[in-house]
């Protein structure tokens, strides 16, 4: 399991008193409002920065900073991953986990066979969609459906899976 999880990524600065816009990579943005601090993903040492004020603007979370000031401090920063530790996470509900949990687990049938790996989540809205690269190399896209994904296992690192009819064929 992941120690760290992505909770946004700095997409753009925002006027100039170092203020970023921040695309959120969680399921609610309200979700910042809650955070005093968020770890900026940076090579080679991450940095932890403490969150003076969150606003909104369209799907966008506006952050601000005890770090910085200005412009030209965070302007370097587009395009890296705010990052919180797990026991900062939002509680899930059953039958609910983490995406940066479920990535690389092993796909096994119903039947037993082995299918493949796990390899992303789409987030579609109607449903979760599981892209699973299959032993062919080939991807499928199943949709995260009590039908079709049956059984997480985090302990024995597999997801078991009913091939429904047609899902095979798209």
């Amino acid at each position: 399991m992941e120690d760290m999880l992505r909770v946004g990524v700095i997409s753009s600065t925002h006027g100039v008193r170092g203020e970023v816009k921040v695309f959120p990579t969680t399921d609610d943005v309200n979700r910042f409002k809650k955070l005093k601090t968020v770890i900026l993903d940076i090579a080679p040492e991450p940095v932890t920065l403490h969150i003076e004020n969150v606003k909104f603007f369209k799907k966008m979370a506006i952050l601000k900073f005890r770090e910085f000031n200005n412009i030209n401090e965070i302007e370097k920063y587009k395009g890296k991953d705010l990052l919180i530790r797990r026991d900062q996470a939002v509680e899930l509900g059953p039958d609910e986990n983490f995406i940066a949990d479920l990535i690389g687990l092993r796909i096994v049938t119903d039947e037993g066979e082995d299918f493949g790996v796990l390899k992303d989540v789409l987030q579609t809205g109607a449903n979760d969609v599981y892209v699973i690269q299959g032993k062919d190399e080939k991807e499928y896209l199943f949709p995260a459906i009590k039908q079709c994904i049956l059984k997480v296992d985090l302990e024995s690192q597999t997801v078991t899976v009913h091939i429904m009819d047609g899902l095979l064929d798209l």
